[in-house]
């Protein structure tokens, strides 16, 4: 199956994020991409406080534009969005599956990085769902950093894991954590023999920085695709999600 990680410039614009994610999708839909990931926030930008008041049905509004968009052009697409659910109302950092069938699924983020506990719920459920025959689970960003969810996933059958990420950082730090936010989706790859396709943003927000380094891992632990760290780039790989691993023993 061809797969496809998306990394982008986000904008505090909805927008211009949406725009990019068609134009991202149109160019995977001709390369034969069957379903494919974006960052964290992808869709609102990563808006840090200013999450709590984001106007979410304009976010709805356009994830069904996005959703009619992908069943168009036969791709499915998993969009990261903040969305709100009864009967608490509560606000949930999510991404959202968007299948070429007109299935929809949502994961809400259950490892939150400690200033989102300000503003959002940290989920309680991992999710699978299923594409052409094939189990797939969706993380994001910190929850690339703990094995039990990733493994979880896996004993639900999963062969392939996407990971939607906003990695904004001060420079120094943002420089000292590349090599850690390329080791842990290589590491939960090996550990437990499936793809990691991990879509990450790029560029400056409120005097952040994201270094990109966008990847797609084989259960190997081969880094198969990777983006550099200055540029929104598309990472096309035709992932096996059928073979066993060369060195699963």
């Amino acid at each position: 199956m061809i797969i496809a990680a998306a990394q982008m410039r986000l904008s505090p614009d909805m927008q211009v994020n949406e725009r990019e994610i068609l134009r991202h999708a149109r160019e995977a839909a001709d390369q034969g991409v069957r379903v494919m990931n974006f960052p964290e926030a992808s869709l609102t930008g990563y808006l840090f406080e200013g999450f709590a008041a984001a106007d979410l049905s304009q976010v709805d509004a356009s994830l069904d534009r996005l959703h009619q968009a992908a069943m168009d052009l036969d791709i499915s697409l998993i969009v990261g969005a903040p969305q709100r659910h009864s009967p608490h109302g509560l606000l949930y950092n999510s991404a959202v599956i968007l299948l070429r069938d007109g299935r929809r699924f949502v994961y809400h983020k259950m490892n939150l990085v400690g200033v989102e506990q300000g503003w959002f719920t940290a989920g309680t459920d991992p999710l699978c769902f299923e594409l052409e025959g094939h189990e797939m689970g969706v993380m994001i960003c910190r929850d690339q950093s703990h094995p039990a969810l990733a493994a979880a996933l896996a004993a639900q059958g999963a062969r392939l894991i996407f990971i939607c990420c906003a990695h904004y950082y001060r420079l120094p730090e943002a420089q000292l954590k590349k090599h850690k936010n390329l080791a842990l989706p290589i590491a939960r790859a090996v550990e437990n023999h499936v793809y990691l396709c991990k879509s990450n943003a790029v560029g400056f927000s409120r005097g952040l920085i994201n270094l990109g380094g966008s990847v797609i891992v084989d259960p190997n632990g081969i880094v198969v695709q990777q983006a550099g760290e200055t540029q929104p780039e598309l990472l096309v790989c035709d992932a096996d999600l059928v073979a066993r691993p060369l060195w699963s023993d």
